[in-house]
């Protein structure tokens, strides 16, 4: 009788689904409208002796060329990438939205 008990626990304890787990479409939804267009800034790197990004996977120092542009501008969230005569910013955390703490959201 304790077997069945135990066994029977277990398989039901199988079917059901992590609690803690977002649903599918809301995570399928994201991806594809954060989808990023153009180079992805993915890491920024600030010594006292250089500055650099990681752009697409690739290392960038500050002035140096990068598919095109030049790499003006290196700050705490962004970098500055010169391309012609156009200056694009990319950031680190393009979703976020920096406030002070007494600002009500």
């Amino acid at each position: 009788m304790v077997f069945l008990l135990l066994v029977s626990g277990r398989i039901h304890a199988e079917t059901l689904p992590d609690p803690t787990r977002p649903p599918m479409e809301v995570g399928a939804a994201k991806r594809i409208a954060s989808a990023p267009s153009g180079p992805v800034l993915q890491s920024i790197l600030i010594s006292p002796h250089r500055k650099a990004a990681i752009i697409d996977g690739k290392t960038v120092l500050l002035g140096e060329t990068f598919e095109g542009g030049m790499l003006v501008g290196i700050g705490e969230g962004e970098v500055t990438v010169r391309m012609g005569g156009e200056l694009t910013t990319l950031k680190l955390f393009p979703g976020v939205i920096k406030r002070s703490a007494k600002e009500k959201p």
